[in-house]
């Protein structure tokens, strides 16, 4: 069984099931569905939730696109991608959060749509994981091997393997 850690100071670390938490988010966005229902009513908590799963869905598309575009240049300029990656990401995360039906996933999702709460995510992937640079620092891509380096491999009988790519040339310039 899947479960999650969670971490409370100066407490034991408590296992909890992954069925546990998603139950609690359930009840937790029904009651929030019955609150703004009382509040403003049911047509109008209905109309809140086909606008949210509307503006997800375009938000969704334009934020693929706008990750895709930054992709290329990146790559194009010999950059590793690994920002727009997480971005693009964290972006179509907070749009999948939009568009599923209820109001706290929906302030989750307006959360990580704000560029502070993005940088804060970024600065804490960044520390833990370590992107490869590209460009000039990067190991050469041509191995140059001097004669003394290769060779024709012998077999078990002592006779030279002719179906090895390492045979030093042969002939008159040789």
């Amino acid at each position: 069984m899947l479960c999650t850690v969670l971490r409370v100071p100066h407490m034991r670390r408590m296992k909890i099931p992954v069925r546990l938490v998603l139950l609690g988010l359930l009840l937790a966005e029904i009651a929030g569905f019955i609150l703004v229902g009382k509040a403003i009513g049911v047509l109008a908590t209905l109309g809140l939730v086909l606008f949210g799963m509307v503006a997800g869905s375009m938000l969704l598309r334009r934020q693929g696109f706008a990750t895709l575009t930054k992709v290329q240049a990146d790559l194009a300029d010999g950059r590793v991608p690994a920002r727009p990656l997480a971005e693009g990401a964290v972006l179509a995360f907070a749009a999948l959060l939009i568009i599923v039906p209820g109001f706290l996933t929906d302030l989750a999702g307006i959360a990580l749509l704000v560029p502070a709460v993005r940088e804060a995510l970024w600065r804490a992937v960044r520390r833990r994981v370590q992107f490869a640079r590209g460009g000039a620092s990067s190991r050469p891509a041509v191995v140059d091997l001097d004669r003394s380096e290769y060779g024709a491999r012998r077999g078990a009988a002592g006779g030279r393997r002719i179906d090895s790519p390492w045979r030093p040339p042969q002939g008159p310039d040789a």
